[in-house]
């Protein structure tokens, strides 16, 4: 196998005296849907908002495309493909659902964002239905809709996902499960925190489990989904 598309290597990132991520190292290779399982406050999100740019860690190293990219901010590395979906969606709430689509597509400067949105309102028909609607009067289930459709028209070739069925309804979060899979399928790489580690376990190719922000076990998803310590510390079993 050649080269990680992303690669993470002991990496620590404090909060004030906090340290939330000690020596975390990780690897996502092209193509991989990779899930970041864990309790709350195991560090997770600290951890792709470090990857991500949105902090700055303490100390290790982010290698992407086998480049460092030590110091660049979130604005720089979507431009390189590297895009995250925020916990709690982070929708443009005074803005439409179209116009928070072209925001997703603002770096853009080819000839096919016109049909990539046409092509994200196929696959979220509700939005489509709703396109001239303000973006905060949308359910929690259509704003995450419109979270996933805007990163996309980002043209990712590293989509972070931070807890995307939260809050959402059993029939919504399947669906955009369903969504997670497709995009993982079309050879986006998938890197996945999701609270709901059982079917998280069962859409990835591989896994890591975060404690109190230390690297405790990785492997095979399936595998992990059959080990008795994860069943019994994150599976309910």
């Amino acid at each position: 196998m050649g080269e990680p598309l992303l690669s993470v290597r002991q990496l620590n990132v404090s909060y004030g005296g906090i340290q939330a991520v000690k020596n975390l190292s990780l690897d996502l290779n092209p193509g991989e849907l990779v899930s970041l399982i864990g309790a709350n406050g195991a560090g997770k999100t600290t951890t792709l908002k470090a990857i991500c740019g949105l902090l700055q860690p303490a100390s290790g190293e982010v290698r992407y495309q086998g480049r460092t990219i030590k110091g660049q901010g979130a604005w720089e590395l979507v431009s390189q493909g590297l895009v995250m979906v925020p916990e709690g969606r982070g929708i443009f709430t005074r803005m439409t659902i179209e116009e928070n689509l072209r925001m997703g597509a603002y770096l853009r400067r080819d000839a096919e964002v016109e049909s990539d949105i046409e092509a994200i309102y196929t696959r979220f028909p509700r939005l489509k239905e709703r396109h001239r609607q303000l973006a905060g009067t949308l359910s929690g289930g259509e704003q995450q809709m419109l979270a996933m459709g805007r990163a996309l028209l980002a043209k990712p070739k590293l989509l972070l996902l931070d807890e995307p069925s939260m809050g959402l309804a059993p029939i919504m979060v399947e669906q955009i499960f369903q969504v997670v899979q497709e995009v993982a399928q079309q050879g986006v790489t998938v890197l996945l925190v999701e609270q709901n580690a059982h079917r998280a376990l069962e859409l990835a190719d591989r896994a890591y489990v975060l404690d109190s922000g230390e690297m405790v076990l990785s492997g095979p998803a399936a595998d992990l989904l059959r080990d008795p310590q994860v069943q019994a510390a994150y599976l309910g079993a």
